[in-house]
């Protein structure tokens, strides 16, 4: 286990138990108003201070953590659920027309920004957590699909796949039993990766007015609100950006140190 591993895993442990102890305990309580204490400095009272509507910053920045990592967390559910099975079909028939469909398919989808489909999709059907769920996990279906078919294909030519053909295997039998758990290494890595992009696109939404709504916290709109107060209370900002700031770097760093703990390639080369 390497040191990328470690401290990413203990960042993102760290911010993941707080959002998980939001659920059943927060400082204060995050729908609690309290106008004559706004816009407070940090103190042992509010050790973050509090915002423009009294609200304890440390709370909200708890709570709006399990929401961002609610929506990634979904969003990369949704990828895997649908972009497995196309990867893996798509392996298994490669050359033909289904392959190639579900290849130029993926094509059209990675043909739009992701931040611009999230936008599109928000502000077609409105702004929600649902939508802003939806709109990222169609962007990870393909990007799954790709994983999985790259790793299916380099598989496909081993001697125990050519000997469970022998035995009358099917393709998808084989796929599912064979090809799927030799490959989960990539899915966990590419998983990884995907949840702190998840995060960041949560935010991003947020912070425009698509995502998660009022009176829902969210680390993207607690930076929105700070925007006309960042000279009076700079800590507004500074708190929730570096919130996602940690949990981003946190899992990157994670996967990074993953990767190279699962490949002993990458492991060999690094040392």
């Amino acid at each position: 286990m390497n040191r990328n591993m470690i401290l990413g895993g203990g960042l993102s442990a760290l911010m993941i138990s707080g959002a998980l102890l939001s659920l059943v305990w927060t400082p204060y309580d995050v729908a609690l108003l309290d106008i004559p204490n706004k816009l407070q400095t940090p103190d042992a009272q509010n050790l973050l201070g509090t915002d423009h509507f009294g609200r304890d910053i440390l709370s909200m920045i708890m709570a709006g953590a399990r929401t961002s990592l609610g929506v990634a967390l979904l969003a990369v559910a949704i990828g895997l659920a649908f972009g497995i099975p196309l990867g893996l079909l798509a392996a298994a028939r490669k050359g033909s027309w289904l392959d190639e469909l579900i290849m130029r398919g993926n094509d059209v989808v990675f043909a739009f920004p992701l931040l611009a489909m999230a936008i599109l999709i928000t502000a077609v059907f409105g702004p929600s957590a649902l939508n802003a769920i939806i709109a990222f996990g169609i962007f990870n279906i393909p990007v799954f699909a790709r994983t999985v078919r790259g790793g299916a294909l380099s598989l496909w030519e081993r001697e125990f796949i050519m000997a469970a053909r022998v035995a009358g295997k099917s393709s998808i039998r084989i796929s599912f039993e064979h090809i799927l758990p030799n490959i989960v290494n990539l899915l966990i890595v590419q998983g990884t990766i995907q949840f702190a992009l998840g995060i960041q696109v949560e935010a991003a939404l947020s912070f425009v007015g698509l995502g998660v709504q009022p009176p829902v916290p969210s680390l993207g709109r607690m930076l929105a609100d700070a925007q006309t107060l960042v000279i009076l209370a700079p800590h507004l900002a500074i708190f929730p950006g570096l919130a996602i700031i940690l949990i981003v770097l946190g899992l990157n760093l994670f996967g990074d140190g993953l990767r190279d703990w699962l490949d002993p390639r990458l492991r060999m080369a690094r040392s």
